[in-house]
């Protein structure tokens, strides 16, 4: 064709002779260069930029060799036939890149036209956010033939990009989406989150300005979270309550806690349980010499190896990992753990944590949280271990039930341990105190989706009722920096933000699931449980907060006992539990916590009887 528009069609100008040599020298710099960079293996119905890319490349480099060595092959030899006149190079370049880009193109568009659904019940979907997660996610709902979608416009902030036209589509405000496809819409598009930095607060206005609409809202996961580096239809999913959490997430990036773990031997008690299993994760990313799971749940447990085995792989080639099933109130069997492995390091998870369970059972309470805790604590002393951090919650503040004051009696007791008179110990105790775990077994999120999922009711106890909320790669975020910034005998806590209503947060996943509070699915309130209080605090009236490195995590200023008042109290526990008078187990962990006030509980009336001895 080059040859042709060369002589403007008149074939009689075009000797044989040379056309064949200039074919015979162009294929041959063409075909080397395609397969130097390989342009013939993209797949034609994925054909993108990149693809046209490695054609221009090709061409162009293959022309410019083929123009250079036939002119340097006319002046070495002095023959003009040689030469390869520059115009037909330059016909053929332009040829050549315009024919093969459109080929693709053209097969590209005849494909999705053939796949695309003719019927007209495709999905009206709108993309909030015109950047390029926003595109990307429009190419592969485009390119989905299991969905079918249908973007039928762009949602933007930027008041610059509005009105404006990307790829076809248009960009338009969210107010103009609801008047053109929500007001008076039989069929309600879906909304898609593709935005690569949005705060949470940003998130919950827009979720819920679309909420209130009945409108399905989706979200696109973060770019770190795709699948080989590329976005999946699959992964774009509903947006969940976890997506929705009242506050920007803490992160915790410090490299000491790296530099402290790796080549250690690490211990974690309660290793099966929602945080227990997620510190594992995270431990195993510092890369530890031994990493030991603890636990007395067998099948929990069994499960737990099983996904690290298959999800840590590599890291598991370096790293030992060790199950151990038993039960940290067992001061036999914790004994013979501590000789065996000889950990540097110890998380101690292991607790009773459901308030109405251990506001019926006290004496498993203190078996488990408080003189479990004890028998790790003092074999931690006893074997050199570098460090212990305890878990503990929100709930050891002012306590209103069992669980929170034996919570609280397992702090003062791990605190007592770092007498500055203990020269000789090696030991360092840590504890860290948050707030109620997303996605927790038994957490009320989790209850809320299986009721939701169960058609309802959904049940809250009180509508006033509040709690601090985080997710369960934060709190073991703050649970590994404590391990690393503690010196011994600090309690730490973070700000978690503001407190979230349950009856809110009820309704909203209501909305969620694509259901009406009321009018669905209905919401009714049972009335406090036993122990429980309307709201949850971090901090006692009677504590101060230091500031740490972190903006947003402190040091609790917290009263602690003497050893020698604390182990007295915790033997004459040990001695009770023994017995089955429940009150007088309670009535001592009341006098060694002045501020735990029953609340809607049975052992409310021990508040008002005179507080003196214990006879035993």
């Amino acid at each position: 064709m080059a040859s042709l528009l060369r002589f403007n069609f008149e074939v009689s100008g075009l000797q044989q002779g040379d056309f064949l040599y200039y074919l015979s020298v162009i294929v041959s710099a063409r075909v080397f260069f395609f397969f130097l960079f390989r342009s013939y293996q993209g797949i034609i119905r994925h054909t993108s930029l990149e693809d046209v890319s490695l054609l221009v490349y090709a061409v162009t480099l293959s022309g410019a060799v083929t123009a250079l060595g036939s002119f340097l092959t006319w002046q070495l030899s002095g023959q003009v036939y040689y030469y390869v006149p520059v115009s037909i190079l330059l016909i053929d370049y332009f040829c050549c890149l315009v024919m093969l880009s459109a080929l693709r193109l053209m097969a590209k568009t005849v494909y999705w036209a053939l796949r695309a659904d003719h019927t007209g019940n495709r999905q009206p979907v709108l993309i909030y956010g015109a950047g390029e997660i926003g595109l990307l996610t429009r190419k592969v709902l485009a390119q989905d033939a299991n969905r079918r979608y249908s973007v039928i416009a762009f949602i933007d902030d930027n008041p610059y990009k509005i009105q404006k036209v990307i790829q076809g589509v248009k960009v338009i405000s969210r107010q103009e989406a609801y008047e053109r496809y929500i007001r008076d819409q039989t069929v309600l598009p879906q909304v898609v989150l593709a935005m690569g930095s949005v705060d949470v607060r940003q998130k919950n206005e827009i979720t819920e300005f679309f909420l209130q609409y009945h409108v399905s809202v989706k979200t696109v996961p973060t770019i770190g979270q795709w699948i080989d580096g590329e976005l999946k239809p699959s992964q774009i999913r509903a947006i969940r309550i976890e997506d929705l959490l009242e506050r920007d997430p803490i992160e915790v990036t410090n490299p000491a806690v790296s530099e402290q773990l790796r080549d250690q031997v690490v211990l974690v008690t309660g290793a099966a349980g929602s945080i227990g299993s997620e510190l594992v994760r995270q431990v195993l990313s510092h890369l530890p010499r031994t990493i030991v799971l603890l636990d007395q749940a067998e099948s929990a447990l069994f499960d737990l190896e099983f996904n690290l085995r298959r999800e840590y792989k590599s890291v598991l080639g370096y790293t030992r990992l060790i199950i151990k099933i038993g039960d940290v109130a067992d001061q036999t069997r914790m004994q013979h753990i501590f000789q065996e492995i000889q950990p540097d390091f110890v998380f101690h998870a292991a607790a009773y944590k459901h308030v109405p369970l251990m506001e019926q059972h006290p004496y498993e309470a203190v078996r488990v949280n408080v003189l479990g805790t004890q028998i790790v604590a003092d074999l931690s002393v006893r074997y050199g271990i570098r460090k212990f951090v305890m878990i503990s919650t929100d709930k050891a503040v002012n306590p209103t039930n069992v669980m929170g004051a034996t919570k609280r009696l397992a702090e003062m007791y791990v605190q007592s341990l770092n007498h500055p008179d203990e020269k000789l110990q090696q030991t360092r105790f840590i504890a860290t105190r948050f707030g109620n775990v997303l996605g927790s077994n038994g957490s009320v999120v989790t209850v809320f989706r299986q009721q939701i999922q169960a058609g309802g009711p959904v049940t809250v106890t009180h509508p006033d009722i509040i709690r601090y909320f985080m997710t369960i790669p934060e709190a073991c975020q703050l649970v590994l920096e404590a391990g690393t910034m503690g010196k011994g005998g600090e309690v730490f806590v973070f700000d978690m933000g503001e407190p979230v209503r349950i009856a809110d947060l009820a309704r909203k996943m209501i909305h969620l699931s694509g259901y009406t509070p009321g009018k669905d699915i209905n919401l009714i309130y049972t009335g406090l449980r036993p122990g429980e209080k309307l709201y949850e605090e971090l901090l006692s009236t009677n504590e101060q907060t230091l500031p740490t490195h972190h903006p947003k995590i402190m040091i609790a200023r917290v009263i602690t006992p003497e050893r020698d008042e604390i182990s007295a109290a915790l033997r004459e526990l040990r001695y009770l539990s023994t017995q089955s008078d429940a009150n007088k187990l309670v009535r001592v962990i009341k006098q060694m916590i002045p501020e735990y006030i029953s609340n809607n509980s049975i052992y409310t009336l021990l508040d008002t009887q005179e507080s003196g001895p214990v006879e035993v």
